[in-house]
């Protein structure tokens, strides 16, 4: 998601000064822009009685208007995606710590800050996309096999400084160690059929027509080409097979969609009860079906047939957390291994 994307702001560019006066309110700055999520908005509404004020705007965005804002910022709540963005938003001193049984009893402690300054409420996974004429599924079955020689010139992918390429070295560096980890960022560039450009769905349109094979890619860019209205989006996602990764051993990459109490927030009680609904079965159904995602809460039930077509696979239980935290050793690291 583009950190150019204009601002909107709801109702107007600032908000009302009404926002700060009532216990009834909430001003939520969410890089989120889904269909479903009107429903999340209505049904916290309908449950608490208390009115969303939204911002919406990429995630990058978000967190700067925030940071610039400073301590008369009106933001209860940050949603936004990856853990990433969660982390620098932490390390900027955005959030504050929450303490809640029903957070705490309902998310995976894997899937939360553990001092409880976010939590992820719906779960992706960056699986391998290859195409099917000309990759057989058991000639991969890790992120390590792409640093074989045998893929040299066939590999798509995104930029390194792309979050989801850092957060997935993060947890290279965590299984791997640091050594281990630059030793195959440096292979797979080698094996790279052009330099890193696009995004995920450029990629997966690049598998699909044959520049190259292999490439790596949150499982609901694919989703969103299957279920597109588009014969032509259906035609990419045909041509190309999706396989979790390291199912033998510490299990597919994972990321999270999140969200945290503001440092500064006005109304902390309407924001940890919004963090709390968004735990709800209900909430949790909204959330994920609005981008083809998991839910994170077991008991969650969401019907979306190309999510129900993936099956159940082995994740990397690793804090998601840890991501974060080794984000600047991965850009260093893809940085010397000459990753643009």
């Amino acid at each position: 998601m583009s950190i150019l994307r204009t601002l909107v702001l709801l109702p107007a560019l600032t908000l009302p000064l009404s926002a700060f006066a009532q216990d009834k309110e909430l001003n939520l700055y969410s890089s989120r822009h889904y269909q479903t999520d009107e429903a999340l908005y209505a049904g916290f509404t309908k449950a608490t009685g208390i009115k969303v004020n939204r911002i919406e705007a990429g995630e990058d965005a978000l967190i700067e208007r925030i940071r610039n804002e400073g301590a008369r910022s009106p933001a209860d709540v940050l949603v936004t995606v990856d853990a990433g963005r969660l982390w620098r938003a932490e390390q900027l001193g955005l959030f504050q710590p929450v303490k809640s049984a029903v957070l705490e009893s309902r998310i995976p402690a894997s899937f939360r800050e553990p001092e409880g300054k976010w939590f992820g409420f719906s779960l992706r996974a960056r699986v391998i996309a290859y195409n099917k004429a000309r990759v057989k599924p058991g000639d991969l079955k890790t992120y390590e096999d792409l640093a074989d020689a045998k893929w040299k010139g066939r590999v798509c992918m995104r930029s390194s400084s792309n979050i989801y390429n850092l957060s997935l070295m993060g947890a290279l560096i965590a299984h791997l160690g640091e050594a281990q980890a630059e030793a195959w960022a440096r292979s797979v560039r080698a094996n790279l059929a052009r330099e890193p450009k696009g995004g995920d769905t450029d990629q997966l349109k690049s598998v699909a027509a044959g520049e190259c094979d292999v490439t790596i890619s949150n499982q609901y860019y694919y989703a969103r080409l299957a279920r597109s209205q588009k014969p032509e989006d259906r035609h990419v996602a045909e041509q190309v097979g999706v396989l979790f990764p390291n199912q033998a051993t510490w299990g597919a990459h994972v990321n999270i969609s999140g969200a945290g109490v503001m440092k500064n927030a006005p109304h902390r009680d309407a924001a940890v009860k919004f963090l709390e609904y968004l735990a709800s079965d209900e909430a949790q159904g909204y959330f994920a079906n609005g981008n083809n995602e998991w839910p994170v809460v077991a008991s969650a039930q969401v019907v979306n047939p190309v999510l129900s077509a993936f099956g159940a696979f082995k994740y990397d239980p690793v804090n998601v957390a840890v991501l974060g935290r080794n984000q600047p050793a991965s850009q260093k690291l893809y940085d010397r291994v000459g990753w643009k």
